[in-house]
């Protein structure tokens, strides 16, 4: 049975490096990975493997801050519910992007990967491809994660320990889009205000939704966001432990959710016997997706066992 539980919470990243390149158990890492913010990891993953984690931005009104740097969580859900008009996010430009390139080029990076959150939800992979295509230095690679969170999180951290064992950018590409094939993400959310006042889902189905105390619950795979409809939060708790019971079994699995511990640990009680060995990250992810699901939302970011 799995007995460790590890919150995470908001990890410090930023676009800067850890000393004069990255080195794991005496390796001189030569392949260097960046990501953004949306990853959700660790910042222990971070620090380890030297990743460069380029923030987002989040945007109260006229005050934007660094995600992950500037704002905490906390602060952010304080003023979640009664800001008027609601937060924003935006994307950092390719000038970002460029920087942190060419900072691990100087570094002593011989080839960059780039790994960002879907495509489907966010531009910033496209604006990793400008960037990628104004460096001269060395070659960057920029993928796709086709997920968000903690899928593009475990992508990620595959990644870098491919590359502090030596492996070459090809290998660790086919690593990375083999995983990818493997990789869900899915949560329940507490309310649909968020993705009302967000723009993300009309006032006449919010207001419906609410009157039947629907908790919508989303999916995310291979690059694909759908989702259910889900009467009562109990249902919606039984609806995440039938997902998770027909992935398995399970690789990597972390909690997600959106400034809801408690919630989050309920879940991880009910669904203990489907969980692998080891510890269990709970990680309260990025107000980048607090924006528009809001508070209380919870779920699995998840990795199936390879066939045998």
């Amino acid at each position: 049975m799995n007995e460790r539980y590890i919150q995470v919470p908001m990890s410090r990243v930023n676009d800067d490096l850890h000393g004069p390149g990255a080195i794991w158990e005496g390796i001189q890492m030569t392949i260097r990975i960046v990501t953004d913010s949306t990853c959700d990891l660790p910042e222990y993953v971070v620090a380890k493997y030297g990743i460069t984690v380029v923030p987002l931005y989040i945007n109260f009104g006229t005050e934007s801050y660094l995600d992950g740097v500037e704002l905490s969580r906390e602060e952010f859900y304080r003023r979640l519910p009664e800001h008027d008009p609601p937060p924003t996010t935006a994307l950092p430009g390719p000038q970002r992007f460029l920087q942190a390139y060419e900072r691990l080029a100087a570094e002593g990076a011989t080839e960059i990967l780039s790994i960002h959150i879907s495509v489907s939800l966010s531009g910033t992979v496209n604006v990793a491809h400008l960037a990628a295509q104004e460096m001269t230095s060395v070659p960057v690679t920029v993928l796709d994660s086709g997920t968000l969170s903690m899928g593009t999180g475990f992508l990620v951290w595959s990644a870098a320990q491919a590359a502090a064992e030596g492996c070459s950018m090809d290998e660790i590409v086919a690593l990375v889009e083999e995983q990818g094939q493997r990789t869900h993400v899915f949560a329940a959310l507490d309310t649909l205000e968020f993705l009302r006042r967000s723009g993300r889902m009309n006032r006449v189905m919010a207001a419906l939704g609410s009157w039947l105390q629907m908790k919508p619950l989303l999916k995310m795979y291979q690059g694909s966001p759908t989702a259910e409809r889900v009467r009562t939060t109990e249902h919606a708790t039984n609806r995440l432990i039938s997902l998770l019971s027909g992935l398995a079994p399970l690789e990597k699995v972390a909690l997600v959710h959106t400034h809801a511990l408690d919630r989050a640990e309920e879940l991880r009680h009910r669904a203990q016997h489907l969980l692998p060995e080891g510890d269990l990250l709970s990680v309260d992810i990025t107000p980048v997706f607090g924006v528009h699901l809001g508070p209380g939302a919870v779920g699995f970011a998840c990795v199936t066992a390879r066939e045998t």
